[in-house]
């Protein structure tokens, strides 16, 4: 339990501190606890530093004002950000978008890495499960499109991009994230649900549209990335899928709960090696 709630508050520090000057030692003085202790749970909880997560943070609030404020300065979105020249702005941003910032500008904004907390229920086996729930106005848009259809997708064979690099990882992920983007139509939703869970809120009533998006999506399945020297093949999977429920929570729990299905059925279906 006292990690549960280290975290929590840990998160909350950073999220009201995330554009000053923000330093490890800060969090954990403000936390109670040591630098060694919150750097552990950082990396065993989100498998990355806290500094790391930090820079992730600003880097998508960042990219957030570049895409719907364009006509602002790149200089101004790094000084709002904690930054205090242009290179090293942008030398923080490629890392994380693997594009300059100028290159952002005209892209479908998603919420690639959105402050995450701990879902905590009363009895509730408290492992670290950590959800990325806090999307932008998603309640709204869930109540208003209530009868409209999702594409949730997923990636095959995570684990081993992941086992190549942590950075092949992220930019599997990013990749994932284009694709939907670029097949989605202008009135469609993209947002992060889990690690390298995704999903597409349509604004379609039409399953066939929902259909017709994910076989879109899936027909670039082989095609590869580049990372470093190594082009490297992605795959995902998808589930077209009715959600009733407009709670967020609710909602996620059923796209990933298709997931899962689409996964096992993938899986069945998979010739034998």
């Amino acid at each position: 339990m006292r990690n549960i709630e280290l975290l929590v508050a840990s998160l909350e520090y950073i999220e009201c501190h995330l554009c000053d000057e923000l330093k490890t030692e800060d969090i954990a003085v403000a936390c109670f606890c040591s630098r060694s202790t919150l750097e552990k749970l950082f990396r065993g909880v989100h498998h990355i530093t806290v500094r790391e997560y930090i820079i992730r943070r600003r880097m998508m609030l960042a990219a957030k004002k570049l895409s719907e404020a364009p006509g602002t300065s790149i200089l101004d979105v790094a000084l709002e950000h904690g930054y205090s020249t242009h290179e090293s702005f942008a030398r923080a941003f490629e890392r994380v978008w693997n594009c300059k910032p100028s290159e952002f500008r005209s892209a479908k904004f998603v919420e690639l890495f959105p402050r995450l907390s701990v879902p905590f229920k009363k009895g509730a086996d408290h492992r670290m499960r950590i959800k990325s729930i806090e999307i932008t106005e998603l309640y709204d848009l869930l109540t208003e499109r209530k009868n409209c259809w999702f594409i949730a997708c997923d990636i095959r064979h995570m684990m081993s991009i992941n086992e190549i690099s942590r950075k092949a990882g992220d930019l599997a992920i990013l990749e994932q994230m284009r694709r939907l983007t670029a097949e989605s139509g202008e009135d469609d939703i993209v947002f992060r649900i889990g690690g390298d869970e995704f999903c597409v809120l349509t604004a379609s009533e039409e399953k066939r549209y929902a259909e017709a998006l994910a076989a879109k999506v899936t027909a670039l399945n082989g095609q590869a990335f580049s990372y470093r020297d190594q082009a490297i093949p992605l795959s995902l999977y998808t589930a077209v899928v009715s959600v009733a429920e407009t709670r967020t929570a609710d909602v996620f729990e059923g796209l990933q709960s298709a997931l899962t299905d689409a996964a096992h059925k993938f899986a069945a279906n998979a010739p034998v090696q």
